[in-house]
């Protein structure tokens, strides 16, 4: 028989922020320096986007056979589409390592309630460049901006367990910059350039003078 110990359960990590944040960026940015964590996919009752998150597409008829057979570990809507997590996604937890998804806050209490170690980052940004950005994309009308606007202005959800572990991440400069905020608030902030090596003192020059 193997005297092998198990590894230690993973880490699970839940991303929330309003639309705009950058959520995806950050998380791309954080999965590619760090291989060993797993980005969970998500199944979504809509048709696949170029250049969005890979996900499982899926009509909103098939997603709803899939939660009737409880294949989803989590699942919520928003904006008028289902998303959902199935199990599969967090099997990498029994090897030690991290689950990171991208999640919503009105699904938070149901993810706590699934993972009592959950770990919540909150993607924050200035409301003038949320707007800025959200302008920017042209995908939205001012008064769907302003709508976005106010939901982000909102706390997360009350009645969370308080022993919940919130990281805080402010997104407002470069894409490497807001990476690394992410990395830092996961990893620890990395550790400081090793001094650069001083040189010896100076000798002055010369000939040594000869005995005799």
């Amino acid at each position: 028989m193997s005297t092998q110990r198990p590894a230690p359960p993973g880490r699970v990590v839940v991303v929330v922020g309003p639309s705009g944040a950058g959520k995806d960026l950050l998380m791309a940015g954080l999965c590619a320096a760090h291989p060993e964590i797993h980005r969970a996919r998500r199944t979504i009752s809509r048709p696949p986007a170029p250049g969005s998150e890979s996900f499982e597409s899926v009509t909103p008829e098939a997603f709803a056979r899939a939660r009737a057979e409880g294949a989803f570990v989590l699942d919520w809507q928003a904006h008028g589409l289902c998303y959902g997590l199935r199990a599969r996604e967090f099997a990498p937890l029994d090897t030690g390592r991290m689950v990171l998804f991208n999640g919503a806050r009105r699904a938070l209490a149901a993810a706590a309630a699934r993972f009592p170690t959950l770990e919540i980052v909150s993607i924050r940004v200035p409301q003038a460049v949320l707007a800025a950005r959200l302008e920017a994309r042209g995908r939205e009308t001012p008064d769907v901006i302003a709508r976005r606007l106010a939901q982000a202005a909102l706390p997360l959800p009350q009645g969370l367990p308080p022993d919940l572990r919130l990281h805080e991440v402010i997104n407002d400069a470069s894409p490497a910059e807001g990476i690394a905020r992410l990395e830092a608030a996961l990893f620890g902030p990395a550790p400081a350039p090793a001094p650069a090596p001083t040189a010896p003192p100076a000798t002055s020059g010369g000939s040594q003078p000869r005995n005799g």
